[in-house]
């Protein structure tokens, strides 16, 4: 994991971090990255709401790992680095398969710089059908 710095250039390292170790199933890291209040909020296609925690996300991970799937898609393309004193918003496209069948989706990622890194506090992730 490379060091990050309070600006959007740290905010975007930071971002590259977690699709890194999320790709490759590392828990380790997104325990890191993760903050202790982390949400994510999933809305599926069809509308479905699925909200969870930092322990239950990382698990899911922890279940690919541990069922031996390949690493996830690394592709991704920002729309959106702001840092505000010592809050980052991100917005992130991305093409990955965290159900079962790889999906693209819209990451809105709001972080705080805590602890002398970024921590991920929200993750919405969108599943669109197409965008």
């Amino acid at each position: 994991m490379k060091p990050t710095n309070l600006s959007e250039i740290g905010l975007k390292q930071t971002i590259e971090n977690l699709i890194e170790a999320g790709t490759s199933f590392d828990v380790e890291q997104l325990d890191r990255i993760y903050h202790e209040d982390l949400q994510v909020i999933m809305i599926d296609d069809q509308e479905q709401k699925t909200i969870t925690d930092k322990k239950s996300f990382k698990e899911l991970f922890s279940s690919k790992k541990e069922n031996g799937d390949p690493p996830l898609n690394t592709w991704r393309k920002f729309n959106h680095i702001e840092v505000n004193n010592n809050l980052g918003h991100v917005i992130v496209m991305r093409r990955v398969n965290l159900t079962g069948q790889e999906r693209k989706l819209i990451l809105s990622i709001d972080l705080i710089w805590s602890e002398n890194r970024w921590q991920v506090t929200r993750e919405v992730i969108l599943m669109p059908q197409e965008f």
